[in-house]
């Protein structure tokens, strides 16, 4: 049997609340509604470039924001060496570009691992805490947060164009 992109909901956002709980909340929620465009495709539409000239995927799109996650929140921010999830030095766009459906569960599972890692990583750092990713840049915890659920909005739009393109889903 071929897998499928399992179903995702979302979570209900919170409408009042502090400021780490409703960075949270946002961040969760675009994080849900990724995987919910992806839901009920096979792995052969997961990597269907579907807008053309453009050759973004579903799949490479999940690839992306699990590097993402993982470069904002363990590599920069925390500093931890762990290895990069797709990227090479020949081709440092893999995420995108070497999408391919025979992984495309395994890609689902190290987003999912992925978001779990960061979210463990970072519950207990406050939101004001400071690194800085190079010489005379410094951020914050918070930046990343909000910076995070922009690159989620982003992508989370062509998420919307690529699944109507693919199957005239719309919604979600």
């Amino acid at each position: 049997m071929t897998w499928i992109a399992p179903p995702a909901e979302r979570r209900e956002l919170p409408t009042v609340a502090g400021e780490r709980e409703m960075l949270q909340g946002w961040l969760d929620f675009h994080r849900d509604t990724l995987l919910a465009k992806c839901a009920g495709l096979t792995p052969d539409q997961l990597v269907e470039a579907s807008a053309a000239p453009s050759t973004l995927t579903l799949l490479g799109l999940v690839r992306h924001m699990a590097y993402v996650e993982r470069v904002w929140f363990r590599v920069r921010f925390l500093g931890q060496r762990i290895g990069d999830l797709y990227a090479t030095e020949d081709n440092p766009d893999a995420d995108f570009q070497d999408a391919d459906p025979a992984g495309a569960e395994r890609d689902f599972a190290a987003f999912r691992a992925e978001i779990t890692a960061c979210d463990k990583a970072v519950a207990d750092r406050g939101l004001d805490e400071t690194f800085s990713p190079r010489p005379g840049r410094t951020l914050s915890l918070r930046w990343i947060y909000v910076h995070m659920i922009e690159e989620y909005a982003r992508h989370n739009g062509h998420a919307d164009l690529l699944r109507e393109r693919i199957d005239g889903a719309t919604g979600s």
